[in-house]
């Protein structure tokens, strides 16, 4: 009979492999996300707030290596201007 196979569940696997796949494309898109145990790829991001100072967000950066030290300099001779 024409379908019979559905019926006594011999494809019940493909649900659980269907599942974890999806889950991991869902994952993977992420990429920054923290979702069992999977850090962020900017974890200096969190450290610069929208309250900080100009000077304060430039020493953020350089500390973080973000910034070379001379980029630092040169940003941090214009914002003593």
């Amino acid at each position: 009979m024409a379908g019979s196979e559905f019926c006594d569940f011999s494809f019940w696997w493909i649900f659980p492999v269907v599942m974890i796949a999806l889950c991991f494309f869902i994952m993977r898109g992420r990429r920054g996300g923290s979702i069992c145990g999977f850090g962020s790829r900017h974890k200096g991001r969190n450290l610069i707030n929208a309250s900080d100072s100009p000077m304060d967000i430039l020493d953020k950066r350089y500390a973080i290596g973000e910034i070379s030290e001379e980029e630092y300099k040169n940003k941090k001779r214009i914002l003593d201007h």
